[in-house]
């Protein structure tokens, strides 16, 4: 029995310590990190403990760990004491708690601060469904996607009200593992950003790195600014492309949204003159994935409503399809003012659908289902009755349905020559050398 004995000394010792701790009468302490619990990977920490005035040690206690983390004896008797982790790795990460010692004895332990590493894996992408121009009161699904295999996922949203979500992940048909985070009613006039992380659930306090921010854009009622492209609608394969979003109202920035896009780019606004304010969206060179529908949004500096939509802008990327299209024009290319005037755009290659563009216009392309005439595709485009706004140069393209933005190379171009405005214009002339002052009024014999 004799040598059992120094064992139960030191288990009773032990035990009458832990006692003592938790018995405590002194207040218990407060703890928290700076600059955050959530850490980024290698980055320096400090967690800070505070009790009473006098306080002679402080020690830290992490989940786990049999023994103190780490302990802080006072030079002189303070109130707080601080623990610092230059690097923050994987190992650091738990739950800690601290109490501190005074003449009289120890305190009680603090409450857990958890303390989260960041980083230790890629960041997951962060998309919502079906888009993130959300409706005033609608709702929308965020979706958490990694190709890690993370079993967790967490959504946190920034702000004032900020909050954060945790949901199982779910196995895709393309190997990555997802978690679908369903948000609403949105509101305008509140922020609505959201980051999410992807851990283990087996390491729950080690998190990859943040997802890029994702903004939900919530369209208000202030007044809707402009879209416009100085290139047109019609854009070739390969040409730099500008969108401009422009309004009266004054805004500090504009974002723009695509029909379908993740994304929602903004820019400061420009002032103009007339007190016009404008943001461009350069695009870069034009390509297959900038075929769509645009509408572009005004935004105060101090505020996170947005405004209405502007009218959409369809931009529509011309080469994509090898072959062109013939077209041709029926009586012929010069027409007198008032008649009826057919423009022929055909095709021996399969075509759904025809677009007749007149150079210089700002308006969209006119449409046409193609039709099919003994093998030959072709639409009729008919202008009647001919006014001089006619005139001009036109070309034609082809599209098919599954890319109705992405155009063939466009046909040759046809000059439609409106005769009879010439003649008009010299009569009026004419006229009012003869009879000043009645020129532009309908002529009479004798003026």
């Amino acid at each position: 029995m004799a040598p059992a004995l120094p064992a139960l000394l030191c288990l009773g010792l032990s035990v009458g310590l832990r006692t003592q701790v938790q018995a405590g009468t002194l207040p218990k302490p407060t703890i928290w990190a700076e600059p955050g619990s959530l850490v980024p990977w290698r980055s320096p920490v400090t967690i800070w403990c505070q009790g009473t005035p006098g306080a002679q040690e402080f020690r830290l206690d992490k989940e786990g760990i049999l023994d103190h983390w780490d302990r802080q004896k006072l030079l002189e008797p303070g109130d707080k004491a601080r623990f610092s982790i230059q690097h923050m790795e994987q190992f650091h990460a738990g739950s800690y708690r601290c109490y501190y010692k005074t003449p009289t004895g120890w305190s009680e332990r603090s409450d857990h601060l958890e303390l989260v590493v960041t980083g230790a894996y890629g960041k997951p992408s962060l998309s919502a469904l079906p888009s993130p121009v959300v409706t005033s009161g609608g709702n929308v699904t965020l979706q958490c996607a990694s190709y890690h295999g993370f079993n967790r996922f967490l959504l946190t949203k920034e702000g004032e009200d900020a909050f954060s979500w945790t949901l199982d992940g779910e196995l895709r048909p393309d190997w990555q593992t997802q978690a679908l985070f369903p948000v609403g009613p949105v509101s305008p006039g509140h922020g609505w950003t959201f980051r999410c992380y992807g851990f283990y659930r087996d390491t729950p306090r080690v998190w990859s790195a943040p997802s890029n921010p994702l903004e939900l854009l919530v369209p208000g009622l202030s007044g809707k600014p402009s879209l416009l492209t100085p290139q047109g609608p019609v854009v070739t394969s390969g040409q730099n492309l500008t969108l401009q979003c422009r309004s009266d109202v004054g805004y500090a920035r504009f974002a723009l949204s695509k029909e379908g896009g993740q994304d929602l780019p903004q820019r400061p606004a420009q002032r103009l003159q007339a007190g016009l304010s404008q943001a461009d969206f350069p695009l870069g060179p034009v390509g297959t994935i900038h075929g769509g529908r645009y509408r572009c949004y005004g935004g105060h500096s101090l505020s996170s409503e947005w405004s209405a939509p502007s009218e959409p802008l369809e931009l529509l990327v011309a080469g994509r399809l090898r072959e062109s299209p013939s077209l041709s024009v029926q009586p012929g290319p010069s027409v007198s003012l008032g008649e009826t005037v057919t423009l022929l755009c055909q095709s021996g290659d399969r075509t759904d659908t025809f677009l007749l563009s007149k150079e210089g216009a700002a308006q969209r392309p006119l449409r046409l289902r193609s039709q099919d005439q003994d093998g030959r595709y072709q639409a009729e485009f008919s202008l009647s009755p001919v006014t001089s706004a006619h005139g001009g140069t036109y070309r034609c393209y082809r599209s098919l349905s599954a890319d109705p933005y992405l155009l063939s190379r466009p046909s040759e171009p046809l000059a439609l020559v409106v005769s009879g405005e010439a003649q008009s214009v010299r009569l009026t002339q004419q006229l009012g050398a003869l009879c000043p002052g009645r020129a532009g009024r309908s002529w009479r014999r004798g003026c």
